[in-house]
């Protein structure tokens, strides 16, 4: 599986959706079972459209939305990795004290390190997801039941249904982190799914904010980020 490949997909095709004005889980998978027609739809949606639309699908509709329109505004997966990067800096030098390097952004890395560091941000995104507890076993079925339905290789599918299955930990997300950077996007990735006006969601960022050890200034400096 390649993760990096397959979150660009995920925050591009959201991108792309966004600006065309569609919700990717209300307009973009109604996929029949079979025949011309479905030959046709998933050409028509090509790959990456299919990786947003089984996150999306994760997401739910009202978060499916909250995605695109983030995603509309960051851009892609190099943009994730330069606003932590920026917010780290910002913090940084807030703090008065000398300057420490925080780590690669996810966008500059490669091979192994790109693809460890991107299954991460997945799994923190997916994780954000469910947050709100919406995905119960029945939905949890239903959920696995349409991305299978979407064509998507093998090892994808087995991932998305393992994330879906799989209870929430903040602490086995935190436990990836191996540097400031890689922490400030794990939160970046995960506050960009979140509304934090809803009671669950905020608990379940104030949890991964602790598991994280994020400063709160730092945390100050991440949602300007995103909401500026």
């Amino acid at each position: 599986m390649d993760a990096q490949a397959f979150l660009e997909q995920i925050l591009n095709s959201a991108k792309d959706l966004a600006s065309q004005g569609r919700n990717l889980a209300e307009k973009r998978l109604d996929i029949p079972e079979s025949g011309p027609e479905r030959d046709a739809t998933i050409s028509a949606m090509g790959k990456g459209a299919m990786a947003a639309g089984a996150l999306a699908l994760l997401l739910g509709t009202g978060v499916g939305r909250r995605l695109t329109g983030t995603a509309l505004k960051l851009g892609g997966l190099a943009a994730v990795g330069g606003l932590a990067y920026k917010a780290y800096q910002n913090w940084q030098a807030g703090q008065g004290k000398g300057q420490t390097e925080p780590g690669t952004p996810v966008g500059k890395l490669s091979g192994s390190e790109a693809e460890k560091r991107s299954l991460l941000l997945l799994k923190a995104m997916i994780a954000a997801a469910k947050a709100d507890g919406h995905v119960d076993d029945a939905e949890g079925a239903k959920i696995e039941d349409q991305i299978s339905k979407l064509g998507l290789e093998s090892d994808i599918l087995q991932f998305l249904q393992e994330e879906i299955s799989s209870p929430l930990d903040v602490e086995a997300i935190a436990a990836g982190v191996d540097s400031p950077e890689a922490a400030a996007e794990v939160y970046l990735a995960s506050r960009l799914i979140l509304d934090v006006d809803q009671a669950p969601e905020r608990a379940y960022l104030d949890r991964l904010v602790s598991a994280l050890k994020l400063d709160p200034e730092l945390v100050s400096q991440l949602d300007a980020q995103v909401s500026g």
